[in-house]
């Protein structure tokens, strides 16, 4: 930090802005271990905690299609600043709601802060890397998101079982902690990453010309990830709760977050990996997680239940960083910021649908049935994206660059 103008350095902005990932997840997974608690204090149905859950994805897609450039404008520090004061309203909503209502319109904030924050910060932690190391920002990216799960879920989990106010504190807690990383995001440099682009208007993001099949692989294996995250965000607690047969929230919270670990440990573990590679990889391992989610449920294993986490952990962090860092080493940087919401786009879009369709389905046909039905739709989908990853395309330019940034790293 410069004395004279209280601005971050480079190193220290990256970390800003990988803590700014992190409130993402923590934020949309902070209301999941509280989910049982709602339905049986207010008599919800599992389509009514389903729906909590997607609003937040829908109104992300909604400010996307409205704003998902404008941090390229306006700068990635003012964008992510507008999207941590929604989350604060978000989760303060949350703490003091006194009914359902109440939490509807705080996953609105949220979807809200979620949305203006996601590709900004995402686009700066790549920007905030040393030169050529794109792999790494994008397995940090995906550490930062496995960091945000475990707090939400372990975190979460002690506050709910052992202290007071079950369905407050929680909230509280993450009231501070988005407040710290608001006050360190107002230090990031002021300035675009790339200025002269213009005046901003309301427009859908697009993709940059030529770039059709990179951004095409990666929005694929971005939406496997998320789909993988839908099934552990708005079922998994029921799941490992009536496997367990527990009520004890942090025991049931300490099970989900096996998913975080494996998510964060296979991101550093893999970062150097090909991203196509690490896509087909990811897609093959969330196979395997299914099968086992499945013979888990019907079967009323634990164990295999644990198999499911960790070999999902696994995928998701494979696809979730292979997509990211498709696009880190592809796009150019003028246009960053406005490709990686198109990305998140089309993932929360379906991520939300998704999530409303698991939950009609098992509020009509029981939980195994929408576990089923999921696992082979997920399934499919991480079949094709393997195989798009491994017949894709290169542009020739896009891969010259390629060359030029590996013989950096």
């Amino acid at each position: 930090m410069t004395g004279r103008t209280l601005t971050l350095g480079r190193r220290a902005s990256f970390w800003v802005a990988a803590a700014v990932v992190g409130h993402t997840i923590w934020t949309s997974a902070a209301p999941a271990m509280t989910y049982p608690l709602y339905a049986s204090e207010w008599g919800l149905t599992t389509t009514q905690t389903s729906t909590i859950f997607a609003i937040y994805p829908i109104v992300v897609v909604a400010i996307l299609v409205c704003f998902g450039d404008i941090s390229d404008y306006i700068g990635r520090r003012t964008t992510m600043l507008l999207g941590l004061a929604a989350s604060l309203i978000g989760v303060l909503l949350f703490a003091v709601a006194p009914g359902l209502w109440w939490i509807y319109l705080g996953r609105v904030f949220m979807g809200i802060g979620v949305g203006l924050s996601a590709g900004p910060s995402t686009a700066a932690m790549i920007e905030f890397s040393a030169e050529g190391q794109a792999k790494k920002a994008s397995a940090i990216t995906t550490v930062s998101q496995a960091v945000g799960l475990a707090l939400a879920t372990l975190v979460g989990g002690a506050l709910i079982e052992y202290a007071p106010f079950p369905t407050r504190l929680n909230f509280w807690l993450l009231l501070v902690i988005i407040l710290a990383i608001f006050a360190a995001a107002w230090f990031l440099p002021r300035h675009s990453a790339v200025p002269g682009q213009g005046r901003w208007r309301p427009r859908t993001p697009s993709v940059p010309s030529g770039l059709g099949g990179v951004v095409l692989t990666a929005v694929a294996a971005v939406v496997c990830a998320y789909s993988i995250g839908t099934v552990g965000l708005s079922l998994g607690a029921k799941i490992a709760r009536d496997l367990i047969g527990s009520a004890n929230v942090l025991l049931n919270g300490a099970t989900m977050s096996v998913f975080a670990i494996v998510l964060g440990v296979v991101g550093l573990a893999c970062k150097s990996m090909p991203s196509r590679t690490a896509i087909a990889l990811g897609g093959l391992c969330t196979v395997a997680g299914m099968a086992c989610l499945v013979i888990s449920v019907s079967w009323h294993s634990l164990l295999l239940f644990l198999a499911f986490l960790i070999a999902a952990g696994c995928g998701y962090s494979l696809l979730f960083m292979g997509g990211l860092g498709l696009i880190n080493m592809y796009a150019p940087a003028r246009l960053r910021g406005g490709t990686l919401s198109a990305l998140y786009l089309v993932a929360y879009l379906i991520q939300g649908a998704f999530a409303l369709l698991l939950g009609a389905s098992a509020s009509r046909w029981g939980l195994g049935f929408a576990i089923d039905q999921g696992a082979v739709v997920i399934s499919a989908l991480c079949i094709i994206t393997g195989a798009i990853a491994v017949f894709m395309t290169v542009p020739k330019a896009a891969h010259l660059a390629v060359r030029c940034a590996e013989k950096n790293q």
